[in-house]
């Protein structure tokens, strides 16, 4: 049974996805942006962004009856190679537990202010 999560931002609207998507015990959650999606701001801090990311993520996965515990495989986009390292204790965090496999990507990103994207796959355990 496949099942879409939205959480409110412009973006999904806009654009035509959904946050995440449930598919069976599967959840993937779209590149998420450290965009709080309440008020359609964004810091210019990267460890801030990558905070902001991971409750974004956070909440869709809860939504999925999930969490980061889940988690099978992350990927990280960023357009400054520079910015990743900052970030490391706030992945750490989150991700140190359950070590899914992970990727990131130099590349660019929608918007200008954009300065890390999230993106993750999920394995729901049985409940």
């Amino acid at each position: 049974m496949r099942r879409a999560i939205l959480s409110g931002s412009t973006f999904e609207e806009q654009i035509g996805y959904a946050r995440a998507v449930v598919d069976g015990d599967w959840v993937h959650v779209s590149g998420t942006t450290g965009f709080d999606y309440t008020t359609m701001t964004i810091s210019d801090d990267v460890v801030a962004q990558a905070e902001q990311c991971l409750a974004n993520i956070g909440a869709a996965l809860a939504e999925a009856e999930s969490g980061f515990a889940d988690v099978v495989r992350v990927t990280y986009y960023l357009p400054d190679a520079e910015d990743f390292e900052p970030c490391w204790p706030v992945l750490r965090a989150a991700f140190a537990e359950v070590r899914p496999a992970a990727t990131m990507l130099v590349c660019g990103l929608a918007d200008p202010r954009m300065r890390i994207e999230i993106e993750v796959t999920a394995r729901r355990q049985a409940r």
